[in-house]
């Protein structure tokens, strides 16, 4: 099995392809639109802000390709956000594959903390055929954002923070995650594993 991980200025690259070679996979790091659209998988990291990482792939038009992908194609954390079609960080319009919006966090109260950072729990809401299994029903896993992606149509997982938020998205060939499945230890394996499986 062939996995890409695309290759741009917010990638956060190297843990994913470090988790990936713990499950017995090399991916391969490119930008190359030929080997993008051959893989079996591709997966979208992202680290960064959102409207530069946008300008970014706009002139290397990789936003196109990515559009343009028919395999199973997995965004984690900025690259999620990316998928959708508006952020208000920095008044950006995204690649609109998930039909949401992408908003900054408010704190509510005195303990609310911006970003929100560490260990939270996921509720499962759709089961069976992508990222989830009834087993990852209240398993931890590991955040890092300052904005998330409201509860829509795609919500494929929840975690409440502030308010409740989509963990995970799903439509069609493309898979999301807020969180940060090479970092969340043993439930974000499974759910890389699950991703491959596909």
């Amino acid at each position: 099995m062939v996995v890409a991980i695309i290759k741009y200025n917010a990638g956060n690259i190297y843990s994913v392809d470090y988790a990936l070679k713990r499950l017995g996979i090399s991916p391969v790091v490119t930008a190359a639109p030929e080997a993008l659209l051959k893989a079996d998988k591709v997966i979208f990291p992202g680290v960064g802000e959102a409207r530069t990482t946008m300008n970014y792939l706009k002139d290397t038009k990789l936003d196109l390709l990515i559009k343009d992908l028919r395999q199973p194609v997995l965004g984690i954390c900025l690259g999620m956000q990316l998928m959708c079609r508006y952020s208000e960080e920095g008044d950006t319009g995204c690649l609109d594959i998930f039909d949401a919006e992408v908003k900054r966090f408010i704190p509510q109260k005195h303990e609310d903390k911006v970003p929100h950072i560490g260990w939270n729990t996921l509720s499962i809401v759709e089961e069976g055929g992508g990222l989830f299994t009834k087993e990852q029903e209240r398993q931890f896993v590991y955040f890092v954002h300052s904005y998330y992606v409201p509860v829509n149509s795609c919500t494929a997982a929840v975690t409440e923070y502030i308010l409740p938020f989509s963990a995970a998205l799903q439509k069609g060939n493309y898979y999301a995650a807020q969180f940060h499945p090479e970092k969340s230890g043993a439930a974000g394996e499974k759910i890389l594993e699950n991703f491959l499986r596909l």
